[in-house]
């Protein structure tokens, strides 16, 4: 089962802040705009979503269908498909994506110490 792209979505006090001291780090500017609040820094294929005011804590993130680059990948695991093998696991899951539909969707839930995992396709 592939989850596609990683990145850490952190929840950010000031974005102009956090933006620096990640170019001081080599990452710079991939996605996104201070004006709407949110910046995805890519350093190699390392990549770090910095969000203010938009949730309140840090979110670990994969993006089915895209690799680091957001480049649309041929072959992945749909968010439905790894929906259905979470719940055959016996895993509780916060929201669900609509297991009827195709495309985009997304679905969340919760490590046993409570990090909150996002799994968001795009494609």
């Amino acid at each position: 089962m592939e989850l596609g792209a990683f990145s850490a979505s952190l929840n950010v006090k000031d974005i102009n802040k956090s933006k620096l001291f990640y170019e001081n780090l080599g990452f710079s500017v991939f996605a996104g705009t201070i004006e709407m609040n949110y910046l995805i820094m890519k350093n190699g294929n390392a990549l770090i979503g910095l969000f203010q005011g938009m949730f309140e804590n840090n979110i670990l993130t994969f993006n089915p269908g895209w690799d680091e680059s957001a480049n649309k990948l041929d072959n992945f695991t749909d968010v439905r498909d790894i929906q259905k093998h979470l719940k055959s696991k016996s895993i509780k899951l916060e929201r669900e994506s609509d297991e009827e539909t195709e495309g985009p969707a997304s679905l969340v839930l919760f490590d046993p110490d409570g990090n909150t995992i996002l799994i968001d396709q795009h494609v």
